[in-house]
């Protein structure tokens, strides 16, 4: 991409880890954690005013699973669940969240036409077992599937699909 994805910019100049933020906003969750690698001080920066805490992976260059065990280690230990969303999918709705939120299950996956994809939610009896087993870019792809998360159809409320190229950007999205 040229930049981290949580910079890149949504046709109206907002860093998409600012969309992402104020997105979840909007699905009631709080608290909310920013966790952040690659240019941590750039991204730190977009960040100041808004309401989250930041908890930096150091081991970023691991892959989406050094990020998703950060935070997960760093989330309030009483919540009943966290929801996992990564700043890559722009296409992505605050009624998307919620629904995947709002099910009752303690291990819920967001799909697209059947598609697996975000937000998850994970009830915290499964943290440690995320957080044992995520690993490189695949994050809790395999625990989810071995642990038969349920499924919650979003592709009538959101898009999707994860931004991972330059040439995959949504129009007037840029990464600059």
């Amino acid at each position: 991409m040229g930049t981290p994805k949580a910079l890149v910019r949504d046709p109206d100049g907002l860093a998409w880890v600012v969309r992402t933020i104020r997105l979840l906003v909007e699905a009631d969750c709080s608290p909310i954690l920013v966790v952040i690698g690659a240019a941590a001080d750039q991204v730190r920066a977009v960040l100041v005013d808004e309401p989250v805490q930041v908890v930096e992976a150091t081991n970023w260059d691991e892959g989406m699973g050094a990020s998703l065990r950060e935070g997960l280690k760093a989330a309030p230990q009483d919540a009943d669940g966290v929801v996992v969303v990564p700043v890559d999918v722009p296409g992505l709705t605050a009624a998307a969240v919620r629904r995947v939120a709002g099910n009752r299950s303690s291990l819920v996956r967001a799909v697209y036409d059947g598609e697996p994809g975000h937000p998850v939610f994970l009830g915290r009896d499964h943290w440690d077992g995320v957080i044992a087993t995520a690993q490189g870019d695949s994050g809790a792809r395999g625990y989810l599937r071995k642990h038969q998360a349920e499924k919650a159809e979003c592709a009538d409320v959101a898009e999707g699909d994860d931004v991972d190229t330059v040439e995959q950007l949504p129009n007037g999205h840029h990464a600059d």
